[in-house]
């Protein structure tokens, strides 16, 4: 994907809600037609660039519509649930890339900045894979003379797809050097071990960069930036708001079968129905918050614990959710051709999040430990 700026069809005065709806609708309709082994919403992906959706998130100053910018973080949540309500595979890939590009703006400086955000501008999916092997990380080799790249990353999320990978990788001076490779579409992916139970459209997969030189690859910001807080941490707000959209399209498919079979009336179903409604309300809830505390720039601690806690209550919810819709419709939302199967599938393997139980007792850590009754402790965040 090579688009202008002219081709982009609003600009930073139009309305980015808006285009994740039209994307939304689009992705809805296809995700069946996506949902295989291999599988990814390269269409969606088309549409996201030429509604201007990859160049939003480019800060304002920078020529982009600063998607993320506002104080509340609000406009950039709507359009995430928006998304992952259409497809979650393909709010996935478009949350990475957000935040690929939010690392680029806060920590690269000078002609390499300028040149990566003009990258995104001119719709180039960027992702951020951080995950790999033990022993077979990613490294910076300068034993040769020149930078040369030596490893993998793992559970790369639209690896083949994503054209500017922002990685980290080790130097040999140590730490954890951000940096942002150069990608063509199809190189170096190896999606064969991605056989989950859901998000199959994700085309999830290992990534080898080996042999890769300095020519290929942007370094960005410094030595360990990239776990920075509390943005590393606060930052998973993000993938809240689009399982949020997950959420939110099972109620949906749930309340339109009821429709559909004459059930709803039945004050069991209701009940089922009412309680389901409760569960997503309260994970809409929690993000919100979540969107807006990380971007009030409040106590650093305070941030982490609250994002760690809202990570826990969408899990929560999520499982509420898939439990209560799936006896409701009962056998029927199992058979392939049943919008609740894949929704189910999907939302099941994307609530699964990496160390539920450390965030749990982090959170509750903070609250332990702080001096102000339990209902003033986020009080004067967002």
């Amino acid at each position: 994907m090579d688009l202008r700026l002219d081709d982009i069809a609003w600009d930073t005065q139009g309305d980015p809600v808006a285009a994740a709806r039209e994307v939304a609708a689009g992705a809805a309709r296809r995700a069946g037609r996506h949902d295989h082994d291999g599988g990814f919403p390269a269409e969606d992906v088309a549409a996201l660039a030429q509604l201007g959706l990859l160049a939003a998130p480019v800060p304002r100053r920078d020529g982009g519509a600063g998607l993320g910018e506002e104080p509340d973080g609000s406009v950039l949540r709507a359009v995430l649930t928006r998304i992952g309500a259409g497809s979650l595979a393909l709010g996935r890939v478009y949350e990475g890339h957000v935040n690929a590009v939010q690392l680029v703006a806060r920590y690269a400086s000078g002609e390499a900045r300028n040149n990566l955000l003009a990258d995104a501008t001119q719709g180039h999916l960027f992702g951020v894979w951080n995950t790999e092997p033990p022993g077979n990380g990613l490294k910076i080799d300068s034993t040769g003379g020149a930078p040369v790249l030596k490893g993998v990353k793992t559970f790369a999320s639209g690896a083949g797809f994503v054209t500017r990978a922002l990685v980290t990788a080790q130097p040999a001076t140590g730490g954890s050097q951000m940096i942002v490779v150069a990608l063509e579409p199809g190189e170096r992916a190896d999606l064969s071990a991605w056989r989950a139970q859901g998000m199959r459209a994700s085309a999830t997969g290992t990534v080898d960069f080996t042999g890769l030189g300095a020519e290929r690859f942007t370094p960005v910001g410094a030595p360990d930036d990239y776990q920075a807080q509390p943005h590393f941490s606060g930052g998973a707000w993000r993938f809240l708001a689009v399982q949020l959209g997950g959420l939110e399209a099972l109620l949906d498919a749930w309340r339109g079968h009821l429709v559909a079979t004459g059930r709803g009336e039945d004050p069991h179903q209701l009940a089922r129905l009412g309680e389901g409604v409760i569960a997503a309300e309260t994970a809409r809830l929690w993000v919100s918050r979540a969107a807006a505390i990380v971007t009030d720039d409040g106590d650093p601690d305070g941030i982490i614990a609250y994002v760690n806690l809202a990570r826990l209550a969408v899990e929560r919810a999520g499982l509420d959710l898939l439990e209560l819709a799936q006896r409701s419709v009962g056998l029927q939302g199992f058979l392939r051709d049943h919008p609740l199967e894949r929704l189910t599938r999907d939302l099941a393997t994307y609530l699964r999040q990496p160390g539920p139980d450390r965030a749990l007792t982090e959170g509750a850590r903070h609250v332990l430990r702080a001096p102000q009754a339990s209902g003033d402790i986020w009080l004067d965040e967002a």
